[in-house]
C-alpha cells in the first residue's frame, strides 16, 4: 500500500499539485483496498483520507487501515473540499477523465480559494505494473475461465441457444468462486460470429457453425478475458482457412511480444500476418489491451499504441478475422509481459476443436 501511495505522491509533486481527489471507484479501491460502492479519497504529501457515508464506516475501517476514515453527512464532495482547505491545499488535482461536468460544477462551487487542476493518469500509471499479489489473483481468475471453457465443451450442441451457453458459463464460473463475469459474455454462432462483440442472443446453435466464446471471470476484484472459437460439426473450407490464419497470427503474437516494444509493434505481430493472408480489412480492432481491476485498461496494443510495454504488465493478445454473412474467428490469451517475452496465463487449447 505504501509503495502505491508513494508512487502517486511522486506524481503529484511532478505535476505541481499538493492534493489529489480520487473519485473513480476502481482507482479508489486500488489505493485504499476499500470495495464499497460510494466514497472518495483525498491525498496530500503526508495524509490519506477515505471519505464515505455511514453505511460503509465499519467496512472502510477494516479494509483501508492506512487511511483516515471520514464520514460525510450531506455532500461527499463538499466534505472533501472542506478537508482540503483544512490541510491548506492550494492546488487540488481531480480526475478529469472520471468526473462529469455536473460534478465539476459542484466542486467549483465548493472550492473558493483552492485551484482545481484537471489531472489524469496518476493512479492508472501505477496500476499498469501488477504486483505479485495482483498477478496471482489474475492467474486464479484465468484458471477459472479455463475450467469454464473445458466445462462448456460438453454443454454446447446443436439446438442450444447462445444465451443458454452464456448462462451456463457464468453459473459455472460462479461455482468456482467468481463474483460475476468480467463483462457481458459473447457467444456468437454462425454468421453472428462475424460480430466482434456479438453478445449472446436467443439464436439457436446449428450443426456446421463456428461459435466464438469470449468471456472472463471477475474474481477478488480482478478480471480474466479469454476467447476461443470452436466448430459444432464440420466447418466449411473458408472458416477453416481463416481459423488457421488467426491461429498463426495469435501464436506469433504470444511468441514474440516482450518488454521494450511499443503497443504498435506488438499489434504488428498479429496484424501483419493477417494482412499478408489477404484479410487485413477484416481485422478492425486492436490486438489487445491491459487487464486488471478493469477488463479494459492500459496499455493498448494497437496501430496507435505508442506506450512501451514494461515487464509486469498484463495484456490480452486477441487477433480476429470477420467475414460479413459468413462468420468470424477470434483467439485470445491473457499474458504477463516479461523482459524475455511473456508468460501465458490462459491455457485452454487453441487448435480447432470440432465437437
Amino acid at each position: 500500500m505504501q509503495t502505491k501511495l508513494q508512487e502517486i505522491r511522486d506524481w503529484m509533486k511532478k505535476e505541481g499539485v499538493d492534493g489529489l481527489l480520487i473519485t473513480n471507484g476502481y482507482n479508489r479501491r486500488y489505493i485504499s483496498g476499500f470495495t464499497g460502492s460510494s466514497g472518495c479519497c483525498l491525498l496530500t504529501e503526508d495524509t490519506a483520507d477515505l471519505i464515505t457515508d455511514f453505511r460503509y464506516i465499519e467496512q472502510a475501517t477494516r479494509q483501508a487501515p492506512g487511511f483516515k476514515i471520514v464520514k460525510h453527512q450531506a455532500d461527499m464532495l463538499e466534505t472533501a473540499i472542506e478537508r482540503a482547505k483544512g490541510y491548506g491545499i492550494k492546488h487540488l488535482g481531480f480526475e478529469k477523465n472520471h468526473i462529469t461536468y455536473a460534478l465539476y460544477q459542484r466542486l467549483v462551487g465548493f472550492a473558493d480559494s483552492i485551484e482545481l487542476v484537471p489531472a489524469a493518469g496518476a493512479v492508472e500509471a501505477s496500476r499498469l505494473i501488477k504486483t505479485a499479489e495482483e498477478v496471482q489473483i489474475i492467474k486464479e481468475a484465468a484458471a477459472i475461465a479455463d475450467k469454464a471453457f473445458s466445462h462448456i465443451l460438453n454443454y454446447i450442441k446443436p439446438g442450444v441457444t447462445e444465451l443458454a451457453v452464456a448462462n451456463e458459463l457464468e453459473f459455472y464460473m460462479r461455482s468456482l468462486g467468481a463474483t460475476r463475469t468480467s463483462f457481458d459474455t459473447i457467444v456468437a454462432s454462425g454468421v453472428r460470429s462475424a460480430l466482434p462483440h456479438g453478445v449472446a442472443s436467443d439464436k439457436v446453435i446449428e450443426t456446421g457453425e463456428m461459435v466464438t466464446l469470449d468471456f472472463g471471470a471477475y474474481y477478488k476484484g480482478y478480471c480474466s478475458d479469454i476467447t476461443r472459437t470452436i466448430a459444432v460439426g464440420e466447418p466449411g473450407e473458408k472458416m477453416r482457412e481463416i481459423y488457421d490464419v488467426v491461429l498463426r497470427a495469435q501464436l506469433n503474437g504470444v511468441q514474440h511480444i516482450k518488454a521494450g516494444m511499443t503497443g504498435r509493434e506488438a499489434d504488428a505481430l498479429t496484424r501483419d500476418i493477417i494482412a499478408d493472408a489477404g484479410y487485413g480489412s477484416n481485422y478492425g480492432h486492436s490486438t489487445g489491451h491491459g487487464i486488471g481491476l478493469e477488463v479494459h485498461e492500459g496499455p493498448t496494443l494497437s496501430v496507435r499504441g505508442e506506450q512501451k510495454l514494461v515487464s509486469g504488465m498484463i495484456v490480452t493478445v486477441e487477433p480476429g478475422v470477420y467475414l460479413d454473412g459468413i462468420g468470424g474467428v477470434r483467439i485470445e490469451d491473457d499474458v504477463r509481459i516479461t523482459k524475455e517475452g511473456c508468460e501465458i496465463l490462459t491455457s485452454s487449447p487453441k487448435e480447432l476443436l470440432v465437437i
